[in-house]
């Protein structure tokens, strides 16, 4: 793994650059300047720029996100979700018909087509989990109980992340429940990054294609699992588990993860 001071020496030896948003772009309260003008740099370079970001909400609600945070609208035309990926196969009833929903309430446009299929959780086909049921939660030993007798359903996790930070605040993901779900014995189904599927809907197999991210479980498997080139941005949601660099090169042994180059935060 090597530092990069500058994406600007090696970005002509790609076509499509993959990234991630939260952690990388933003930090969920407002853009990065310097990312943003990578973002400018590589459009004007007439660069394919493809944003693969594991919110558990189609694609549209995550565009009017970065809107509202006065993003141009130019950079957004290729911008794929987990929760998009999964919508697409929760519409098409792969998993069953009827379902429970684990999450917050502003998570419910990834079924608003099959919203009238929504029933108890003792009824159901398959759990749909999008997240906790408040995202300001800190204890998952409430969703072991809640969950230990629903082991013989499925759980669909449409974000396979375990944490965020939020500004400076560090929040649990729906993949922190999806994980509890697995060590009481439930089957999991996971849409979004490290999971191929996703990088399927974002680029064609002959396109020369760079990964961008600040996630080790998932940005980073992820590119490892399509084997494309990568990124690792270090200070985004590890940024609280190495003081060196000798540090940050035995992080990514324990994730059991290979990065081509790293920066603290994407610059141009």
């Amino acid at each position: 793994m090597k530092e990069l001071n500058h994406l600007s020496d090696i970005y002509e030896n790609y076509d499509t650059f993959v990234i991630d948003l939260w952690g990388v772009i933003h930090n969920g309260v407002m853009l990065n300047p310097k990312a943003i003008d990578v973002i400018d740099n590589l459009s004007n370079n007439s660069k394919k720029i493809v944003f693969l970001s594991n919110a558990p909400r189609p694609s549209s609600k995550v565009i009017n996100f970065l809107l509202k945070m006065k993003m141009d609208k130019k950079y957004l035309a290729n911008v794929m979700t987990s929760g998009e990926a999964a919508m697409y196969a929760i519409n098409k009833n792969q998993f069953g018909k009827t379902f429970f929903h684990l999450g917050p309430p502003r998570d419910t446009s990834v079924f608003e087509k099959v919203k009238n299929n929504q029933v108890n959780l003792e009824s159901c086909d398959f759990i749909l989990c999008t997240g906790l049921f408040d995202e300001h939660e800190s204890d998952l030993n409430y969703y072991k109980k809640f969950l230990e007798n629903q082991t013989t359903k499925k759980l669909i996790c449409t974000n396979p992340d375990l944490t965020v930070h939020r500004g400076n605040v560090e929040e649990l993901c729906a993949g922190s429940v999806a994980k509890v779900f697995e060590e009481l014995g439930g089957e999991v189904v996971y849409f979004g990054k490290p999971h191929k599927e996703v990088y399927n809907m974002c680029f064609n197999a002959d396109e020369k294609v760079l990964a961008i991210g600040d996630n080790l479980r998932t940005d980073i498997k992820g590119a490892n699992n399509l084997n494309i080139d990568c990124i690792f941005i270090s200070d985004g949601v590890h940024r609280g588990e190495y003081k060196s660099i000798s540090e940050l090169v035995s992080l990514l042994k324990k994730y059991k993860v290979n990065a081509n180059f790293f920066q603290k935060e994407l610059q141009w």
